[in-house]
């Protein structure tokens, strides 16, 4: 039986959380021969176990957005591909602020993480941009989200 490397298995918590939290979303973009999934959630959603095991930080005032990139293989599944992720996050009063991705790869998936700092009840605006090794051309997303504390 082939096992996942814990970090892959984290990340998948980290997915299924998203997709099953009220306040997270989890969303995905077609592009034809890629896909662009991601997904916005409370960094407080985390383990402090998984958060400390990916070096993410856990605070009310911390989001993390999570970017894949997919493309279909040959048996008709996705399957994660490498590439460059970049992007911006807008706040209700439109200051921008650079979002710092780090690039995660465990065997053949690879995920893009970012952290960022958000107020409860505001409303975030995220531009993203996502390019796939060997791709002529970029992958723009663009998508609003609110986050709220847990408190």
């Amino acid at each position: 039986m082939t096992t996942f490397p814990r970090t892959i298995l984290n990340l998948l918590i980290l997915f299924w959380l998203s997709l099953t939290a009220t306040q997270s979303l989890a969303e995905s973009v077609d592009f034809g021969e890629y896909e662009v999934h991601y997904s916005v959630f409370p960094s407080t959603f985390l383990t402090p176990e998984v958060a400390a095991e990916n070096n993410l930080n856990r605070s009310n005032a911390i989001g993390i957005l999570n970017v894949s990139i997919m493309r279909q293989n040959e048996l008709g599944g996705l399957e994660t591909v490498s590439g460059q992720v970049e992007g911006q996050v807008l706040n209700d009063i439109q200051q921008s602020r650079f979002l710092a991705f780090r690039r995660i790869q465990e065997g053949q998936a690879v995920y893009f993480i970012s952290e960022f700092q958000y107020r409860s009840g505001e409303l975030l605006t995220f531009k993203v941009t996502a390019r796939p090794t060997g791709h002529p051309s970029d992958l723009p997303i663009r998508f609003a989200h609110t986050l709220y504390n847990e408190d």
